[in-house]
């Protein structure tokens, strides 16, 4: 195939209640839309990141390729959660192939599961005459075979599996060229995880994967003033229909206290960041928020108020050529929160290609 067409390789997000799926091409600096798709999943069938019904979740990824003419068939996934570990070690300076032969040794200090258990793989973040820094990521094996088994279940090939923390970073390389001084809080709200990851320019700092997510604001509607489902999430996102009969009053308070609790969590994250930050100065300049969770209504403007830091939604098509005559720019505009991480995934199968 010398002189045939490269084979595409599209990113592919399972998420607790959604399945999104993006194919771009081009090059890095000069990526295209090619297509992109989005299906919720049936309740219960992702709990905690693990897929628990094979079956629904490939044929949810079936449909949303077929649906919307995703002819990909490699992808590249992503995982997160407490089966994900990443950590910045400091060592000693060495050689390449030192660390090569040394690295289980090294990640045996810090990966709290047995070394057997865990696929693993690591990245020098920096290297002088006296240190190397790097990042170690491990993952539990059994939740690879799982995401795994659902895709080639699907009829798809995963050719790379990364993780949600740095595929929501490539989004933001690509989109936002970040100034190497600034640091950016990268905040991907989820259904029921957050991913954090704290960047300086493209230097990842600090990562942490939150078990709190927008299924909470949805739960606290349905339990305490009865809604159904669909009804609590309408409601959640300010849909002009569904607010006509319910009474601001008695919504604003149950709101606010999951709003809170997001708060505090980036606020523990941003204590647990400078507690092990090297230079005391290095303060977050920024958040950017993404994720079904950040289109609850005036979500960004509560969280820049109790963290005193601006927040803005993260776009994740901003330097993405977008046609217009094939995409309707109001549903992009609807889906655009949720696509960050699938967006991320898609630009590392630009780069697999």
């Amino acid at each position: 195939m010398l002189f045939g067409k490269k084979k595409s390789v599209a990113g592919l997000d399972v998420g607790s209640s959604s399945v999104k799926v993006v194919e771009l091409d081009g090059k890095i600096n000069n990526l295209s839309l090619v297509s992109l798709g989005f299906e919720n999943l049936p309740d219960d069938t992702v709990v905690d990141g693990q897929i628990m019904e094979l079956n629904a979740v490939s044929e949810v990824i079936q449909n949303v390729c077929s649906d919307h003419k995703i002819n990909a068939n490699q992808v590249v996934t992503g995982v997160s959660g407490h089966s994900v570990i990443i950590k910045n070690i400091v060592l000693p300076a060495m050689s390449r192939d030192e660390l090569e032969e040394s690295i289980d040794w090294h990640a045996e200090e810090h990966i709290p599961y047995d070394l057997s258990d865990v696929s693993l793989d690591y990245h020098i973040t920096a290297e002088d005459d006296e240190a190397t820094s790097v990042m170690i990521a491990a993952c539990k094996k059994e939740r690879l075979d799982n995401i795994k088994q659902a895709i080639q279940l699907s009829g798809k090939a995963p050719v790379v599996i990364d993780v949600d923390t740095f595929a929501l970073q490539n989004c933001y390389e690509v989109n936002y060229q970040p100034d190497p001084s600034q640091v950016v809080t990268l905040l991907n709200i989820g259904a029921s995880t957050m991913n954090v990851n704290i960047v300086q320019g493209t230097q990842s700092l600090f990562t942490r994967d939150i078990t709190v997510g927008g299924s909470q604001f949805t739960d606290i509607l349905q339990k305490s003033l009865g809604y159904s489902f669909e009804q609590a999430e309408a409601v959640k996102r300010g849909v002009a229909e569904a607010m006509e009969d319910v009474e601001e009053k008695s919504i604003e308070p149950l709101m606010n206290n999951v709003t809170d609790m997001v708060a505090m969590e980036i606020q523990k994250t941003f204590d647990f960041y400078r507690a092990t930050a090297e230079d005391d100065d290095l303060a977050v300049d920024k958040i950017l928020i993404s994720g079904g969770g950040s289109k609850l209504v005036g979500l960004s403007e509560d969280l820049a108020s109790k963290l005193e830091v601006p927040v803005e939604v993260l776009d994740p098509f901003r330097q993405i050529k977008v046609d217009t005559r094939k995409f309707d720019p109001d549903y992009l505009s609807e889906i655009m929160p949720e696509m960050a991480v699938a967006v991320g995934l898609a630009i590392r199968g630009v780069e697999a290609k």
